[in-house]
């Protein structure tokens, strides 16, 4: 496992585990008497976890400790630092708190344990996310040591599809700050105002303008809630440490007039900026946190689609970033159809000769399109070749070249010679694809006609709604695998429970989630210094993530691998970066000797949330 390699817990080192040899037991002892050889030996095996007292559950062997210059209640309150019920004797006496906590200590399991219960006696999905971002605000070790642990049980409620409502309702639930928000007020001063952040090491930016959060729309400044949420899964399946991640809200105004009517928004109650003061905005942005952070990573996140194309274009060239929504839904999606391809037994190298129809020609869609038909060109296919297999849909049908002049640049690319304005039904009925996603915010979209006749066409198809929240999903998982008599091969944008069919066969489908592919490009990229995200990271990013999926899992219709095993899959997608920056010769921070072995490179430098022992600096 991960946790028990070398992990980093803020910097300091995991303690060494049952698998790893300590320093004293990797040394040799030199006797004339084998059997006081033996003895000496067995006197420094690892010793276990304690029985009782304040150390029970726990292990005393060496952790470098972490020094702090926080001293009394001030550790207490900080959510990087405190551990609760969990500090031992010694630390609250060195760390001048004795006192302040009840005196029964607990260790980090029982701690687990309580929060567990009072999330699973809620049914609510939003009172359980807010249970564990109370949590989150109190002690982040012990936030992310449950998200590690629990992933499967915690993303739906810290993530899709419960952020949705998250943000829906961020202003009337806002407690405590987390991020940085940068507004029009604030231009000018953006170079002094990053420095307002307490950490110096920042690796990863997550930031919003919140103007399409998930299938939403315009949520404005209550956006925040999806830079937090990607951040907690960065930590969690990622490995990166909460003190080098920063959530970003750049709050242009909102053109929701709900939210401008509301009393509790906590936005600008302007309309958005557009055009130049828009862009100038968020240029001072971008200059601002890459001069206190040459090395960060800014990821875009749910930005619409007029302005996420343009900014990407922009920055993707010379700075260290990326749009989740562009190139990691993108990555994701290639990944499942590369799996699902394995499904039907066809050769992945085979994606050229599909048929694909991308429902939806916003950022997302768009992104989608681009990333498999860089796929394409991967395995060799012309890019006449591959534009061939797509067929792009939006509200107003195929996209065709007599609409060229309002596309664009990077939706003519799909643009068709016939057939302009063909509604959805109608071109699965003509062409006959064997591929259809869905990426349209539209719930239902997907209607019995369509989903039959893609199953009338082609013996297994592959079917992706992959809009969130569930609401939003173009069909449902039920849906599909009855309307196609279970042999549609299915992954959807938000979880579904499994699917029995009349006769007793049980499908399971999957989620087609960027959580599989962002962590561990952000991982990747960020240790080995890697100076822009390529085509190609995103192509070898999803290779890694297909081949992840085992036969097994394919057999019983899933796609991706099981969300349990997100830090390994993390940590595979974080090596194939690695492995392609230094081809692109852009592994700047890699030494020789680190890549001699990128896989435990790689292992010592992902975050384990475990608590470390605290001293003051002044020892």
């Amino acid at each position: 496992m991960l946790s028990s390699m070398l992990l980093r817990r803020i910097g300091q080192r995991a303690p060494i585990s049952s698998k790893q040899k300590s320093p004293l037991t990797a040394c040799s002892f030199s006797t004339a008497n084998t059997d006081d050889t033996t003895k000496t030996e067995d006197e420094y095996q690892v010793e276990g976890e304690a029985a009782d007292g304040e150390w029970e559950g726990c292990m005393k062997t060496f952790m470098a400790p972490l020094k702090i210059t926080a001293r009394g209640a001030d550790v207490l309150t900080n959510p990087l630092f405190n551990k609760g019920t969990a500090f031992k004797g010694g630390e609250r006496d060195r760390l001048r708190f004795r006192g302040l906590l009840p005196p029964r200590r607990l260790n980090m399991k029982m701690q687990k344990l309580r929060i567990l219960d009072q999330i699973r006696a809620e049914e609510s999905l939003i009172r359980k996310n807010i249970i564990i971002e109370d949590l989150h605000d109190r002690n982040e070790t012990l936030y992310h040591r449950i998200l590690v642990d629990h992933i499967e049980e915690m993303a739906p409620i810290i993530y899709t599809p419960t952020v949705g409502q998250v943000c829906k309702e961020f202003g009337e639930r806002y407690r405590r700050p987390r991020g940085m928000y940068f507004c029009e007020e604030d231009r000018g001063h953006m170079a002094a105002m990053v420095y307002n952040w307490p950490h110096n090491q920042v690796h990863v930016i997550v930031v919003t303008d919140g103007s399409r959060i998930l299938g939403l729309g315009d949520l404005g400044a209550n956006g925040m809630g999806i830079p937090i949420g990607k951040l907690s899964l960065y930590c969690a399946a990622g490995g990166i440490a909460p003190h080098r991640v920063l959530p970003v809200v750049l709050d242009v105004g909102t053109d929701n007039e709900e939210l401008l009517d509301h009393p509790f928004y906590i936005g600008t109650k302007k309309k958005r900026l557009q055009g130049p003061e828009y862009y100038h905005l968020v240029d001072e942005f971008i200059q601002a946190v890459r001069h206190r952070w040459p090395d960060v990573l800014i990821q875009f996140e749910d930005f619409s689609s007029d302005k996420a194309q343009k900014l990407l274009n922009k920055y993707r060239h010379d700075q260290l970033c990326f749009n989740d929504d562009i190139q990691g839904t993108g990555a994701t999606t290639l990944a499942g159809v590369f799996g699902a391809l394995r499904a039907k037994g066809v050769p992945v190298d085979g994606l050229g000769d599909e048929r694909i129809v991308i429902a939806g020609a916003g950022s997302a869609g768009i992104g989608v399109g681009q990333v498999l038909m860089e796929a394409m060109k991967e395995q060799g296919r012309t890019e006449e070749e591959a534009r061939k297999a797509f067929f792009v849909v939006d509200e107003r049908g195929l996209l065709g070249k007599e609409r060229l002049k309002e596309l664009s640049a990077e939706q003519r690319i799909f643009a068709r010679d016939t057939d302009g304005g063909l509604p959805l039904v109608e071109i699965i009925k003509k062409h006959k694809p064997t591929i259809l996603l869905g990426m349209t915010a539209v719930g239902g979209l997907f209607t019995e006609e369509i989903v039959t006749e893609m199953a009338a066409n082609c013996e297994r198809p592959i079917i992706f709604p992959l809009s969130n929240p569930t609401t939003k999903a173009e069909c449902t998982a039920e849906q599909a695998f009855e309307w196609t008599n279970g042999r549609c091969i299915f992954a959807s944008g938000s979880p579904f429970d499994p699917v029995e069919m009349d006769d007793g066969r049980v499908f399971y489908p999957t989620q087609c989630n960027n959580m599989y592919v962002f962590p561990g490009i952000g991982l990747g990229a960020t240790v080995c210094g890697a100076k822009t995200i390529s085509d190609r990271m995103l192509y070898v990013a999803a290779e890694a993530l297909a081949n992840y999926v085992t036969e097994e899992e394919l057999a019983a219709g899933k796609v991706f691998p099981h969300i349990s095993s997100i830090r390994d899959v993390s940590h595979r997608v974080a090596v194939a970066v690695v492995e392609e920056a230094i081809r692109e010769g852009q592994a700047s921070k890699l030494t020789e000797k680190d890549k001699e072995d990128l896989g435990a490179f790689v292992s010592k430098k992902m975050y384990d949330p475990v608590y470390v022992p605290l001293v003051g600096k002044h020892y």
